[in-house]
């Protein structure tokens, strides 16, 4: 099964770039995008529905911010939109595709960097989440979490990690948060099965020539229940064209 993730950073905006002449060559089974920037009405163009594919959209109430998509091959059993926190549902954030025993979700988590406000948001995401992960633990099902996470990890997860201590995303107690879901609830951080090497970024800031000298940041995630630890088998990091600040993460697994 091969799984694409990609924050388009506006759905429109990568349309322009080429996002949807590259997609049909990957083969996915299923794409996930984030921060679409539209509403569904805004969509209904057959652009925006790739041949093949089972569209899915949950955009924010908010127009042009956040919201999430899924494309699938196969129809989904079920969707489900949200993750019941008003708050965050009301920004779509959470889509959730449901084949068989298998979910995939597209997650978008918030962005802490532009100012104290936005950081409180997300702290409040990632302490409202994890109740919902603990749920999801005692479910018989298998879960693949795609998504912008705006979190770095390690320091391997960018380049310039010590000037960074005290900056969104690589805050100590958003790493913590990932050191538990990691962790203590054993979820997987599936690219890092499979790609161990430094310097694998999937966001560049657009200042400084950072992409040029790869002063990146990985903060794109497949992240797996700990039911499917060990089935990854590839990832790729696409960075020949460029339809957002970020690269999309392909990954193969064998499920």
């Amino acid at each position: 099964m091969r799984i694409i993730t990609l924050n388009c950073n506006g759905i429109r905006s990568a349309a322009r770039k080429g996002l949807f002449e590259w997609l049909p060559a990957q083969t996915a089974d299923v794409v996930c995008l984030q921060e679409t920037r539209a509403q569904e009405q805004q969509l209904e163009d057959a652009g925006f529905r790739p041949a093949g594919y089972h569209c899915h959209y949950f955009g924010a109430e908010r127009p042009g911010y956040s919201g999430v998509a899924a494309f699938s091959k196969r129809q989904p059993d079920r969707v489900v939109r949200g993750f019941g926190v008003s708050e965050f549902d009301r920004e779509g954030r959470y889509l959730e595709l449901q084949f068989g025993r298998l979910s995939v979700v597209s997650l978008y988590l918030p962005s802490g960097s532009s100012g104290p406000e936005r950081q409180a948001s997300k702290m409040r995401f990632l302490e409202a989440f994890l109740p919902h992960l603990r749920r999801l633990g005692r479910r018989r099902r298998d879960y693949v979490f795609c998504g912008d996470v705006n979190i770095a990890h390690q320091p391997i997860d960018l380049k310039n990690w010590r000037a960074n201590q005290k900056n969104s995303g690589f805050l100590p107690e958003e790493r913590a948060w990932l050191d538990r879901v990691f962790g203590e609830f054993g979820w997987v951080d599936a690219f890092r099965e499979v790609d161990p090497r430094p310097e694998q970024y999937t966001w560049w800031s657009n200042r400084g020539q950072a992409r040029a000298r790869n002063v990146g940041w990985r903060i794109d995630y497949q992240i797996t229940s700990p039911s499917l630890a060990g089935r990854a088998r590839a990832a790729s990091i696409y960075r020949d064209t460029w339809f957002s600040d970020h690269a999309p993460l392909t990954m193969d697994y064998e499920l």
